[in-house]
């Protein structure tokens, strides 16, 4: 993994984890692929890539008035 994919993941992380907190998504984690992030949104688990899951994590944080 290069510094630039490690540091996006890093911020999908932090955004999965405020998302967490503030009950947006119920739950988060590494996905099955080193450029995957699974994120748990409505019930159902979903397995998309690091550049989506910033982009919907913090459309999410956006629309619900957090950022």
């Amino acid at each position: 993994m290069n510094s630039t994919q490690a540091a996006l993941r890093d911020e999908v992380r932090q955004l999965a984890e405020e998302a967490f907190r503030c009950k947006l998504i119920s739950g988060h984690g590494d996905g099955e692929d080193i450029d995957e992030y699974q994120i748990v949104y409505q019930g159902k688990p979903r397995h998309i890539s690091l550049e989506q899951a910033r982009f919907f994590l913090t459309n999410l944080l956006y629309r619900s008035g957090i950022h």
